[in-house]
């Protein structure tokens, strides 16, 4: 396994310091002595702590709009891009657990030029979901009745919660628990003929479960 940079190390620290002793209450000298920095090497990294703590936000942030962006233009139905949407969503939480845990318990005290940055990509990630939601219904794959933006922050939020139960180590990998999101939200939005069609009944439980 490759050494870590010193950026890693820094941001590794802080997300254990932050964690444990919010970010008021650590330094940013407590984190170069930590993670075996100097200040200079800190500060040719973030140009403050304030820097740092965006760092560890926008991270996960980016890579679950980046890969919803690529499962839009990589896949062809909505409900192919859907089901690849919410499988990059619910990995985000074993790939990132402490930045999410510490963006949860202190991202009141980002900068509100950072604050901006961060919600205009969280932004962009709601856009994207309701537009393969609108196009879902518009191509007659997902029930009509149904309120685009109402679907997609009931997606959204159900998904956001995993960070407060997922355990790396329980009964159940990020995989299978991605599984099974995909499986309550594709029985909740197809319509009737959308579940039968082959295409689609590869993403349902009951299918991997005969092979």
């Amino acid at each position: 396994m490759a050494e870590k940079t010193l950026k890693e190390r820094i941001i590794d620290t802080a997300l254990r310091l932050f964690e444990q002793y919010g970010y008021h209450g650590v330094t940013v000298d407590r984190i170069v002595t930590e993670s075996d920095a100097s200040k200079g090497g800190f500060y040719h990294n973030f140009k403050s702590k304030d820097e740092l703590l965006y760092h560890i936000h926008d991270v996960f942030i980016t890579y679950v709009l980046n890969k919803a962006q690529d499962a839009y233009k990589n896949y062809h139905t909505p409900t192919e891009r859907l089901c690849a949407i919410v499988q990059s969503f619910v990995k985000v939480f074993h790939l990132y657990k402490p930045h999410i845990t510490v963006f949860y318990q202190e991202s009141t005290y980002l900068r509100p030029e950072y604050s901006q940055k961060i919600n205009e990509k969280r932004d962009e990630f709601k856009r994207v979901i309701f537009q393969v939601i609108r196009e879902g219904i518009e191509a007659g794959e997902f029930r009509p009745e149904l309120s685009v933006e109402i679907t997609g922050m009931s997606i959204i939020g159900m998904v956001n919660w995993t960070y407060k139960w997922y355990k790396p180590n329980g009964p159940m990998t990020i995989e299978q628990i991605a599984t099974h999101f995909i499986d309550f939200i594709l029985h909740s939005v197809l319509t009737e003929e959308a579940k039968q069609k082959v295409e689609n009944i590869s993403f349902f439980l009951a299918s991997k479960q005969m092979i």
